[in-house]
């Protein structure tokens, strides 16, 4: 038996849909470029005041399970690509968002030590927000929070000063400054 054809009804709602994903996923406010950081990143396209929505972190909601699953599959792939590594965002105790979608701009938000963005999450969406007044031409960045557990795994190239060399949450620096103290005794 033929595989039942779409009609042009259902191609116009999916193209709809697609569209609206993509325009959530753009902003006025931002550009992508290539960083000094990390390969590329997002750059501001005009002043942004403090505490300004950005951009949304769109993609795939995913539970916890899959969420480990999807992030040492793109973790595994990026030590050997060399690519961007994992794009899942922490949402909530049950759900995470999987922002591994091309349309998804603020996956490109790079990492700082002194952040001039931050996330806010509301509801089942993830949004960035300005900490600071950012200049057009300024590089958005956010603190990953990334635990001091897999500090060695993330090496931290913002060059800000007082950048603590890996992406850890500010939380853990002193946690972090206490483990490198030991590794350094010890050799």
């Amino acid at each position: 038996m033929a595989a039942k054809k779409k009609s042009v009804k259902d191609h116009n709602g999916l193209h709809r849909k697609l569209v609206e994903l993509w325009n959530r996923g753009q902003s006025k406010f931002c550009e992508v470029r290539g960083s000094e950081i990390h390969g590329r990143g997002v750059y501001a396209t005009c002043f942004i005041p403090k505490e300004t929505q950005i951009i949304e972190y769109v993609g795939e909601l995913v539970e916890k399970e899959e969420s480990g699953r999807r992030g040492i599959s793109q973790h595994a792939k990026s030590l050997k690509t060399g690519d961007a590594a994992v794009y899942i965002f922490t949402l909530s105790r049950k759900y995470d968002i999987d922002g591994n979608v091309p349309w998804n701009t603020a996956r490109l938000i790079n990492h700082s030590c002194a952040p001039n963005c931050e996330a806010w999450i509301v509801g089942r969406k993830i949004f960035i927000h300005s900490l600071t007044d950012i200049n057009a031409g300024d590089e958005l960045t956010f603190d990953y929070g990334f635990d001091v557990d897999c500090y060695e795994d993330h090496p931290c190239l913002c060059g800000k000063e007082g950048c603590v060399g890996y992406i850890v949450s500010r939380s853990q620096w002193a946690d972090l400054e206490v483990r490198l103290r030991a590794k350094t005794v010890k050799k």
